[in-house]
């Protein structure tokens, strides 16, 4: 990743931040949203894809003048983790900002959580949101952008899950009359529950019908259906999500499928600041956005270079 001057002088005013003075007063959520408008980006809230209210996805757009017209714009929907408990995508601007300052389209989406739903309530959701964004990228509100007709998807946490149902398993796209294999570029998991049982975390074990685990509900009980590319992310120091029986297992099954695949351990990260890295607060830690770069330019349609290799 190049780093301009520009940049790099902005990312040092940014550090000179009175951050312990900012931090008493804001949340570290608003704290790393506020920054993120140092990241310019057209915005579109609450495009709904749903009777239900929680049923709403938020686009970032890059700037229109930064667009390569003679290749497509590769597009993102982006679930946010929360343990399927907690999490709006209000909270993840600075996601949806630090990527479509790479040069893509990106959707931000919500779907419903315990308690009003349990499994596979979400999942349906997730679908639901990207047959929305299908819609909308081929519209005229959308074609100045140049959208790819296909593509990534992208979660943390709980939402990796997701993610990885959604490209791992037919069922979901399916209901949205989607194909997986067809419209899927690439999935992009960060410390992702790939391997959720036995569920140790109290207020997970409800949301998965505990004691009695619905069967087929098991992200590595599908790779051998993992013909999507994936980029699976791990922290350095997770203890929420035990990164051995997750990323590094399903890794490992990938490899023996042979499967296409990426994993890769983010230094100095933990379960949350591996998404946080997508902030310029925390530069200093390992970067998730290089190798998300890497990969999207490897599995797009023609990308260019150019926007991506910015900061």
């Amino acid at each position: 990743m190049t780093f301009h001057s520009d940049a790099i002088m902005n990312l040092k005013k940014i550090a000179l931040i009175p951050l312990v003075t900012l931090a008493s007063a804001c949340s570290p959520l608003t704290l790393v949203n506020g920054v993120a408008h140092f990241y310019d980006a057209d915005v579109i809230r609450d495009v709904s894809y749903g009777d239900d209210t929680k049923l709403a996805l938020d686009y970032y757009l890059p700037n229109k003048s930064k667009i390569d017209t003679s290749v497509a714009t590769p597009v993102i929907v982006f679930f946010y983790g929360g343990s399927w408990n907690d999490g709006d995508k209000k909270d993840y601007s600075f996601v949806g900002r630090r990527l479509a300052s790479q040069g893509y389209i990106v959707a931000v989406a919500n779907y419903r959580l315990y308690p009003q739903v349990t499994y596979p309530d979400f999942l349906y959701d997730s679908a639901k949101a990207v047959a929305q964004v299908m819609t909308d990228i081929r519209t005229e509100r959308f074609k100045d952008w140049h959208a790819d007709d296909r593509v990534f998807l992208m979660g943390h946490s709980a939402g990796a899950y997701n993610t990885a149902m959604l490209a791992l398993d037919d069922r979901w796209l399916q209901s949205q009359s989607l194909q997986r294999t067809s419209l899927l570029r690439g999935w992009i998991g960060l410390a992702g529950p790939y391997d959720l049982y036995p569920i140790n975390l109290e207020d997970v074990r409800p949301v998965f019908h505990y004691p009695d685990y619905p069967p087929n509900s098991n992200p590595i009980e599908f790779v051998d259906q993992a013909d999507v590319p994936a980029l699976l992310l791990a922290p350095e120091d997770d203890n929420l999500v035990d990164t051995q029986r997750n990323t590094y297992s399903l890794a490992e099954a990938m490899t023996r499928l042979d499967k296409p695949h990426t994993m890769l351990t983010i230094s100095g990260t933990s379960h949350i600041t591996i998404i946080g890295t997508l902030s310029p607060l925390l530069f200093f830690k390992g970067s998730t956005l290089e190798p998300i770069n890497t990969f999207i330019q490897q599995h797009s349609s023609g990308m260019s270079s150019t926007l991506a290799s910015e900061i």
